[in-house]
């Protein structure tokens, strides 16, 4: 009970970290700028300046948008493009660790044997964490691009100094998330197996303090020869004898 119990949760979380991750490829405001404001008695227009995976954009304080969308797939930045693929291949293990792990979980009644069950979760719990390491990467990559535009003293003041935005820290958040769930379904998985392969090699080899004990227990009992046992009744007698004579004199 204890065992399934955990594994549902390494389910949801890991689950809802995926759900997480593919929400920020979708969003706005991966980088977001903020220039404008008031000066004096004279209202100065605003603007923000944001860009997401997709297309860079600029609002207004008006609220019109005017968007330029990434040309084909080999004219965007190459940074860009890395943190696409990374992505892309994350949910991609992200799908098929899902799969795995739902076949592999106690409460399922599909995997087979026990023991099948171990192995298939198992697995999927190594897709799921190399899916979150492939995200967090990506993540990673992006966050390091935009500080370092920002903080480099060798970058040119007039290219606009973006900041972090939200999607990140979701995405952030949604890879802690499935690393957990990865986690959690190793928990669960890797003492069974510890437990059984040490079970299968104390079959196949006993220890040496039974082997000891065994040799002991049903060893016959010890016979001396019997010559040897002759001459010591012989010395005994004689041993008699002479007592006796030493007593008699």
């Amino acid at each position: 009970m204890r065992k399934s119990l955990i594994q549902v949760f390494g389910f949801l979380l890991s689950t809802l970290g995926w759900l997480f991750v593919s929400c920020t490829l979708a969003m706005d405001y991966w980088r977001v700028l903020f220039v404008g404001g008031k000066g004096g008695s004279w209202m100065i227009k605003s603007s923000w300046y944001w860009s997401n995976l997709w297309k860079d954009c600029v609002t207004d304080t008006s609220s019109i948008t005017n968007c330029r969308d990434y040309d084909v797939l080999w004219a965007v930045t190459p940074y860009v493009q890395a943190v696409r693929g990374l992505l892309m291949a994350g949910m991609s293990l992200g799908f098929v660790a899902a799969v795995l792990c739902f076949i592999g979980m106690d409460c399922t009644y599909i995997g087979g044997s026990a023991e099948k069950k171990d192995k298939i979760l198992f697995s999927g719990a190594a897709f799921h964490f190399v899916g979150g390491v492939s995200a967090l990467a990506a993540y990673c990559l992006y966050t390091n691009r935009v500080a370092s535009s920002a903080f480099s003293p060798t970058v040119d003041r007039s290219i606009i100094r973006y900041g972090i935005g939200t999607p990140i820290f979701l995405g952030l958040a949604g890879n802690f998330l499935i690393i957990l769930g990865s986690i959690l379904y190793a928990v669960t998985v890797i003492p069974t197996r510890m437990l059984s392969a040490f079970a299968a090699r104390a079959e196949a080899s006993p220890s040496y303090g039974q082997r000891t004990a065994s040799k002991y227990l049903y060893a016959p009992a010890y016979r001396a020869p019997s010559g040897l046992s002759s001459g010591s009744s012989g010395s005994r007698a004689s041993g008699d004898k002479i007592q006796a004579r030493d007593t008699f004199v």
